[in-house]
């Protein structure tokens, strides 16, 4: 059950942000009440803005190997916005 919930997050942040904002306090806890960081994670850096809210939620410090998750996490949301814009020059 655990490997199906990190499934569905990977694959669909955009909606896990969604449904944290509307059924919990998660981002809301992570975040101090503050309305435009999430905003600005659900359409930029999805997947940061949940493994950010993840680490502070979980009371981790941002150093070490958290930080490295965090950067995982930009990397691979930076990923995604660039491959479709590499896929439309070329077509």
């Amino acid at each position: 059950m655990p490997c199906l919930l990190l499934a569905v997050i990977l694959l669909f942040p955009r909606v896990t942000l969604a449904l944290l904002w509307f059924f919990s306090t998660y981002l809301h806890r992570a975040f101090h009440g503050e309305m435009l960081m999430p905003l600005l994670g659900f359409f930029f850096l999805p997947l940061t803005t949940l493994v950010y809210a993840w680490e502070l939620n979980s009371h981790m410090p941002l150093a070490g190997i958290n930080l490295l998750w965090l950067l995982i996490a930009v990397i691979v949301d930076l990923g995604g916005l660039g491959g479709g814009a590499q896929k439309r020059s070329r077509g």
